[in-house]
């Protein structure tokens, strides 16, 4: 079983809040989704894994059971061009669970226009295979956001 916590300070909310209906239709996966503290941060890996996808405001970690956990780091935030956004980490490095990967400011986020609302979703997962989803109260990076059998 695969363990995915929040890659950041904040609030769960839930998949069906995102103001996106490719993510709140989990049409991406299942997963859930954290509207994070507004103040400058490092998202962090969820799961100890290789990272097989980086980009400015998205991440995926693969785990050593196959299991990919993406990090959508806001809305729309593609349209930002990576501006505000600090790569910590190479695609093809092995991270480890709170290990930093993306530094990033949600409320540049947000006065760009932008939802830093960040959906965290389990790549090529059916919705019953995911269990104790978070979907409400407060978060610390680190509190288990799903377990994924």
């Amino acid at each position: 079983m695969t363990t995915v916590s929040s890659p950041l300070n904040g609030r769960a909310i839930g998949l069906a809040a995102v103001p996106d209906p490719v993510f709140s239709g989990a049409m991406v996966g299942p997963g859930t989704a954290v509207d994070p503290v507004r103040e400058p941060s490092a998202a962090v890996a969820p799961v100890d894994g290789v990272v097989v996808s980086l980009h400015p405001h998205a991440f995926v970690v693969v785990d050593s059971e196959g299991h990919g956990v993406l990090t959508h780091l806001g809305i729309d935030t593609v349209q930002l061009n990576g501006d505000g956004f600090e790569l910590l980490v190479n695609k093809g490095d092995t991270v480890t669970r709170g290990q930093a990967v993306v530094r990033w400011n949600p409320a540049a986020v947000e006065e760009a226009g932008k939802s830093p609302i960040c959906p965290v979703i389990a790549l090529e997962a059916t919705a019953d295979a995911l269990g104790d989803v978070r979907e409400e109260g407060d978060l610390k990076t680190g509190d288990t956001l799903f377990t994924w059998q």
